[in-house]
């Protein structure tokens, strides 16, 4: 019976898109998740907070998972956690870094107690139940404690890369293990999934010393305060910008919650070292002078809240950015936040600062491999079967040419939500399974919706316009009223105008439907409405929504 099983590799995010990685790997009544990520919002999203996956499929068959799988601590692979454990408990197994990241996230969350976290090393194999046992295998990335999954099933061993890089000259630890890599390669491979987020980029990814180097080049007799934007979640990065202030007889001082936490619990972990003396409070600034001192901050994507942005924008309380700073941008854009990260340049340019991003000088290396590093993993691996993950349409489908160049001829482009089905002779994708986003606002999980979206969109772009109006129950009379609110349209001071004859279109409109009498405020509300757009688009050309109150008395 057992021989009837099929394995399934069932991707639910992280394809056609950067950011919020989750795989289900299926066996008969067994079920594994590979990592639980989130992805930030898009512009045409106002107001979410943040994006997360559908897990539906998971929840319709959550008595067969047993566990879910972390490669790396990044937003964009235990992001979803919190979210997805309220739903469905199961043990969560990661490197010490990865757990110590999921700990304080499950704390915001009041989650703590509920949840079993399950630390591990690479080397270390965890078996479920005769059907799958992984093993995590060491790799490099921009965060500490990153690993690769070799998954070994019934039908055959898989591979997951997670994010990975090969680094010869990693900050902490060892490079990537290639020959363990190669070993699992010798004995067969049932199938590879691997990063494509750099494909597109020939040659080697740079190792993160370099960027060490040019921070040390850049401290080095600078008269000005130093401020570093780069992502929270790079140790290595961090470490090295610590070093260099430390070398340079600076001080260091941190700004923004999230690069704050990192610190702290990196440094609690033994993953940051940092010399006694050298890491001062963001309070304690005005105490050095500008030559002494690092500021290391959030902010290196232009997000709104962010603490670089801010600075940028004069709006931070405890940093004033002047024609004294030096500002380096250590980190690229991630695609879609160009524009922000644009803005944010711009305005320190404003104010007179001194900045350094990538397109000036190399202040940022990518923690994603790079052409010949993925032909590297493909080549020590030689895959049965091949399937790109972790990345738009064109680099899943350059990975997949990458791959069949180097003679791999069963490559498999999925979706989110394909059915990837592996029996003893052959593969085929067989249907697709429910795998959308979820919009995470505020405390709200899932109420905001298309609709909810199309509303906001159109409040951005017309306004709102609201007709209120006392009416007499027993006669149908207007008592009061109709009065214009308008919020987003037009200055109401300057168009009196127009205001004035939205209330005579809203009165005549209350007269027809009084003279035929219509009772039913739904049927009103309606009527007002329809007139209202009308003349309000033949005056403007404008489509402000349009909420119609009547009150009864």
């Amino acid at each position: 019976m057992a021989k009837k099983n099929k394995l399934k590799i069932i991707p639910l995010g992280g394809l056609d898109e950067i950011g919020k990685n989750m795989t289900v790997i299926e066996y008969g009544n067994e079920m594994i998740m590979v990592d639980c990520g989130m992805s930030f919002p898009d512009d045409d999203m106002p107001g979410v907070d943040l994006v997360i996956n559908d897990i539906s499929y998971v929840e319709k068959h959550r008595d067969k998972l047993k566990g879910i799988f972390l490669t790396h601590g990044h937003e964009d692979h235990i992001g979803g956690l919190p979210y997805f454990l309220k739903q469905i408990n199961v043990p969560v197994y990661g490197t010490r870094l990865t757990i110590g990241l999921v700990e304080h996230k499950l704390k915001e969350h009041t989650m703590m107690t509920k949840v079993k976290l399950c630390k591990v090393k690479t080397g270390d194999i965890v078996r479920i139940n005769n059907v799958f046992s992984i093993e995590f295998i060491r790799t490099n990335h921009s965060i500490a404690d990153s690993v690769a999954l070799a998954i070994n099933t019934p039908m055959g061993m898989l591979i997951h890369m997670g994010d990975f890089k090969i680094d010869t000259t990693p900050i902490v630890g060892d490079m990537i293990d290639l020959t363990r890599l190669g070993e699992l390669g010798n004995q067969g491979v049932l199938a590879l999934m691997s990063d494509s987020t750099n494909v597109e980029r020939t040659g080697y990814a740079m190792s993160e010393r370099t960027v060490g180097d040019k921070f040390n080049g850049i401290f080095k007799g600078c008269k000005k305060r130093i401020i570093v934007a780069t992502f929270a979640s790079n140790v290595h990065r961090v470490q090295q910008i610590i070093d260099a202030a430390a070398e340079n007889g600076r001080r260091v001082a941190v700004s923004g919650r999230s690069m704050e936490n990192i610190i702290e619990i990196s440094t609690h972990l033994g993953y940051l070292k940092v010399p006694e003396g050298t890491l001062i409070p963001l309070d304690a600034i005005k105490k050095y002078s500008p030559e002494k001192l690092v500021i290391i901050t959030t902010g290196s994507q232009g997000e709104p809240m962010s603490a670089l942005t801010r600075m940028a924008f004069s709006d931070h309380r405890k940093v004033e950015v002047t024609k004294d700073d030096l500002i380096i941008i250590s980190a690229t854009p991630i695609p879609g936040n160009e524009k922000s990260v644009s803005n944010v340049i711009n305005e320190l340019f404003k104010v007179g600062a001194e900045v350094i991003y990538k397109a000036l000088l190399d202040v940022h290396v990518s923690g994603h491999a790079c052409q010949e590093e993925l032909k590297m993993i493909l080549a020590l691996t030689r895959p049965k079967y091949f399937i790109p993950v972790h990345g738009e349409r064109r680099h899943l489908m350059l990975h997949a040419d990458l791959a069949e160049n180097m003679g791999i001829e069963n490559t498999f482009v999925l979706q989110n939500g394909s059915v990837l089905e592996i029996d003893a002779k052959s593969a085929k994708i067989a249907g697709n399974v429910s795998a959308g986003r979820i919009l995470v606002d505020g405390l709200g999980v899932g109420d905001v919706g298309n609709i909810v979206l199309r509303d906001r969109k159109l409040l951005a772009q017309d306004g709102l316009i609201n007709v209120v109006v006392t009416i007499s129950k027993e006669t149908g009379e207007i008592v009061s009223g109709p009065d214009i609110i308008s919020r987003g349209f037009v200055y109401v001071r300057e168009s009196e105008d127009l205001m004035q004859n939205i209330k005579d279109v809203a009165r005549e409109r209350i007269e027809i439907c009084k003279k035929a009498n219509l009772r039913d405020w739904s049927s009103i509300k309606n009527s007002i409405k329809n007139s209202v757009y009308k003349y309000i688009y033949e005056e403007t050309n404008r489509t402000p929504m349009i909420i119609p109150i009547i009150m009864e008395i």
